[in-house]
């Protein structure tokens, strides 16, 4: 496959389950711990090689396009306090000039809209999609894990990350048919947005991280819309595997859904256990919360 160097980040959404806390701030502006979540999945995109960060953006989201610039009144403060360490987190989570894109997603059409919306940034080659709510926790990083199984399949292979849910909840998904492996991956023999039970074709459910090709803009571009009165981006995959091979990567790691408040409150804890210098604080304050010794 071709090496992929841009990442498309779709961060126009209203955050509505998170109100009043995102009425002002965008919900990709929340912290999991002490880095918002959009500089998480950043992170595990400049990890992947990700070279080209894209965001499609809507109202009220400049927050996020301050958050990735410089912004020197804090840095002259911080020189002036002698705070070094400070100032050296900031500089390594500064992107290098010119590899930072915006554009507008003007009306809330979908997801498969605000990927169309990066077409003229992206152009003709294949690319990375990372859902901002989504986090996946694991050393190497979910988007690396495709990259490495991508070295392995056809080269206009597109890649979808998936993982595993109790049968009970796949209609809350889209879920992917499986077929013949292939290496770490296996190729998708259909993708059903939010199946019945008994109607899923397995337990395997779109995760939030993928690896498309290009063609997939032109059919965006025509695509109707689809559940919810809005552009679906599973309408346009299934379309495109009609000329394309699909394939799916159960990655390592586990997944937080920090688009509801019980996954982004998990990802807090979980993160928070990930971290030398609060971990075994935590703890103890978490086994107090449960009433526990």
């Amino acid at each position: 496959m071709t090496r992929i160097r841009k990442a498309i980040f779709p961060v126009a959404g209203l955050g509505t389950r998170f109100l009043p806390a995102t009425k002002a701030m965008p919900k990709e502006m929340l912290p999991v711990v002490d880095r918002p979540l959009i500089q998480h999945v950043v992170d595990e995109a400049r990890q992947a090689g990700i070279e080209h960060l894209v965001f499609v953006t809507g109202r009220n989201k400049s927050v996020i396009e301050d958050h990735f610039d410089r912004q020197f009144e804090l840095e002259v403060t911080l020189v002036e306090r002698g705070k070094k360490a400070e100032l050296t987190l900031l500089s390594e989570d500064l992107p290098e000039p010119g590899t930072v894109a915006f554009t507008r997603q003007q009306s809330p059409l979908g997801l498969g809209h605000a990927v169309w919306c990066a077409r003229e940034i992206v152009g003709h080659e294949p690319f990375a999609l990372l859902l901002p709510d989504v986090l996946v926790q694991h050393p190497r990083g979910c988007l690396a894990q495709m990259m490495d199984a991508a070295a392995d399949l056809d080269p206009k292979a597109n890649i979808i990350a998936v993982e595993e849910v109790p049968m009970e909840r796949v209609h809350m998904y889209g879920v992917v048919g499986v077929g013949a492996p292939r290496g770490k991956a296996f190729a998708i023999t259909g993708m059903v947005e939010k199946p019945k039970r008994a109607e899923a074709p397995s337990n395997l459910t779109i995760t939030g991280r993928y690896i498309l090709q290009p063609e997939i803009f032109a059919i965006l571009e025509s695509q109707a819309a689809g559940a919810g009165g809005e552009i679906q981006l599973t309408d346009a995959m299934v379309a495109l595997a009609r000329t394309q091979p699909f394939y799916g990567l159960k990655f390592e790691g586990r997944s937080y859904d920090c688009g509801s408040k019980i996954g982004f409150l998990s990802a807090n804890v979980a993160y928070g256990l990930e971290r030398p210098d609060i971990a075994p604080e935590l703890r103890q304050e978490i086994r107090r919360l449960l009433g526990e010794k």
